[in-house]
C-alpha cells in the first residue's frame, strides 16, 4: 500500500519501522530537514522536508495515490487539518493522532463529517493498557481475541517459578490446565517454541488460553495476584489523568503525586475522587509518608524515563505486588524490560499497534482476512486472528498433515463457545476463529501459514 506519514517523531518513526517491514511504500514528511535525512538514511523510504498541510508538499508526496495518510505531528489541530486536506486531495483513508480529551470526545463527528478514519490517542490507549493490567495483575500484559474468549498474557519467569527447567510438552500433565506458551524472549533472542523447549529463569513468556484456564494456570504456578484495591501514581501527565479516572470508576482507591503545584490543582479539580498530592514523587520519604508500602500497585508516569525506571525499581524492592513504568526512549525500552519491573509501557509502541490493526483492516478490503493483530516481543512477533471461511483450502486437514512455515504456530482455535489449544490431530473447520503466532512473518490471510 502507498502510505504517507506526516510528522516523524517517536510515534511516526515507530510506524515507519513497522510499515517498512510489512512491505508498504512509505513517504515521510517532516518540517525538520534533519529528521527527514535521518529517516531516509535508515529506511528505504521517500522523504520530503516541509509542512504536511501544504498542498504542494502533499502533491509531491503523491497524496492522490495514497491508500492511507497518517498525521502524527505534535499539534492535534494540525493533524486534523492535515487529514482533512489529504482526504480532499485524494487519500483514501486518514489517521490523526489526537491527544486532547475534548477532541477525543468528538471522534464520531470527526469520522463522519471530516472523513478522519481513525483518531489515535497514545495517552488514552496507554492508560487503557495499564488499567487492564491493574485490574488483572497476574500478567505483565494481557491482550484478547475473539471478543475476550481467548487471552494472550505475558509473564516473566522468576527463579521460584515451578516452570523453570520444565519442557513445554510437560505443562499440561504437570499443572492440569490447557495453555500454550507461544513465544519466549530470552537474552535478546526470540523463540517460537516447540514441545521440547525448556523454560529458564529470566525468560519472558507469552501464553494463550481461555480466561478460566489462564486464571487456573496462574494459580497453579503461584503468580496469581488479587485485583488491586489501592494504587499510587507518580506524575500528573495526560496518561495519569486518563488512568486515575478509569481506576476510580472501577472502585479502586487512587493517590496521585505531582510536583507542579498548578498541575496538582488542575488534577484535583477534574478528579474529585482521586487524592492528589503536590510533591516530588521520586522522594523516598514522601512515598513512604503517602503509604507506598501499603498499596497493591504503583505506576511511574513522570516525563523522565530514567526517573520512572529508578522509582519503579525502588517500589519493587520494598515489595509492591504490581509495578508499572512508562518508558518513551527506544534505547531504554529493551534494558528496562530486563529489570525487576512487572510492566514497561511504551505509548508509541501501543499506538503503533492500533494503527497497524487499522492498516491490516484496510488490506482486508483488498482481499485479506485479518480480524485482530497484536505486535508482541518488541515487535518481532505477530499474534493474528483470522476467520476461517469456506474458501480456506485446508479445512478438515489435521495439523500434522500440514507443512506449516517455520517460526509459526497455531495458538488457539475458537469454535462456537469452545476454546481449543490445538494438537497435531486437530484441524480448522469453517467459521473457526484461528489465532496464529509467527516470528518475522507478515500474515495477511490464513493460507499464509503454509510455505
Amino acid at each position: 500500500m502507498n502510505i504517507v506519514i506526516a510528522g516523524i517523531g517517536k510515534m511516526g518513526l515507530t510506524l515507519v519501522d513497522h510499515l517498512v517491514k510489512e512491505g508498504h511504500n512509505i513517504t515521510c514528511i517532516d518540517i525538520d530537514p534533519k529528521v527527514v535525512d535521518n529517516v531516509v538514511n535508515v529506511y528505504d523510504v521517500f522523504g520530503i522536508g516541509g509542512n504536511g498541510v501544504s498542498c504542494n508538499i502533499l502533491k509531491e508526496a503523491g497524496i492522490e495515490k495514497a491508500q492511507i495518510f497518517i498525521s502524527t505531528t505534535h499539534s492535534d489541530e494540525l493533524n486534523i487539518l492535515n487529514c482533512m486536506i489529504a482526504k480532499k486531495m485524494g487519500a483514501i483513508n486518514t489517521i490523526a493522532r489526537v491527544r486532547n480529551p475534548e477532541y477525543a470526545m468528538q471522534s464520531s463527528f470527526m469520522r463522519n463529517e471530516l472523513g478522519i478514519g481513525l483518531m489515535i490517542n497514545p495517552e488514552l490507549e496507554t492508560a487503557n493498557e495499564i488499567s487492564r493490567i491493574i485490574r488483572t495483575p497476574s500478567a505483565a500484559k494481557i491482550e484478547t481475541f475473539g471478543k475476550g474468549r481467548v487471552e494472550l498474557a505475558e509473564i516473566k519467569i522468576e527463579r521460584s517459578n515451578p516452570l523453570v527447567d520444565k519442557t513445554l510438552r510437560s505443562l499440561s500433565k504437570t499443572f492440569g490446565v490447557r495453555v500454550l506458551i507461544c513465544a519466549v524472549y530470552r537474552k535478546d533472542e526470540v523463540f517460537i517454541p516447540t514441545g521440547d523447549f525448556i523454560i529458564r529463569e529470566g525468560d519472558i513468556v507469552h501464553i494463550t488460553a481461555s480466561h478460566s484456564e489462564m486464571s487456573a494456570f496462574f494459580k497453579a504456578i503461584g503468580v496469581y495476584k488479587q485485583r488491586a484495591k489501592c494504587v499510587i501514581i507518580v506524575g500528573g501527565s495526560r496518561i495519569a489523568y486518563y488512568l486515575a479516572k478509569q481506576l476510580v470508576e472501577s472502585k479502586i482507591n487512587v493517590k496521585l503525586i505531582e510536583n507542579s503545584e498548578l498541575r496538582s490543582m488542575e488534577l484535583d479539580e477534574v478528579l474529585p475522587k482521586v487524592h492528589v498530592v503536590c510533591g516530588d514523587g521520586t522522594d523516598q520519604n514522601l512515598l513512604i509518608e503517602e503509604g507506598l508500602e501499603e498499596v497493591d500497585a504503583f505506576v511511574a508516569l513522570t516525563g523522565i524515563d530514567e526517573e520512572n525506571i529508578i522509582v519503579s525499581l525502588y517500589a519493587k524492592q520494598i515489595g509492591i505486588p504490581t509495578v508499572i513504568s512508562k518508558v518513551h526512549k527506544t534505547n531504554l525500552l529493551d534494558m528496562a524490560r530486563t529489570l525487576n519491573i512487572d510492566s514497561v509501557m511504551s505509548p508509541s509502541a501501543i499506538s503503533a499497534n492500533y494503527v497497524l490493526q487499522y492498516v491490516r483492516a484496510k488490506q482486508n478490503a483488498q482481499g485479506h482476512n485479518v480480524r485482530t493483530l497484536y505486535k508482541i516481543v518488541n515487535g518481532e512477533v505477530e499474534a493474528v486472528e483470522f476467520l476461517a471461511t469456506d474458501k480456506c483450502k485446508f479445512l478438515g486437514v489435521s495439523f500434522k498433515e500440514l507443512n506449516l512455515k517455520r517460526d509459526l504456530l497455531i495458538a488457539s482455535i475458537i469454535r462456537g463457545n469452545k476454546v481449543i489449544i490445538p494438537s497435531g490431530n486437530d484441524c480448522i473447520e469453517q467459521d473457526d476463529i484461528v489465532i496464529v503466532v509467527a516470528k518475522n512473518l507478515i500474515l495477511n490471510d490464513l493460507e499464509d501459514i503454509l510455505p
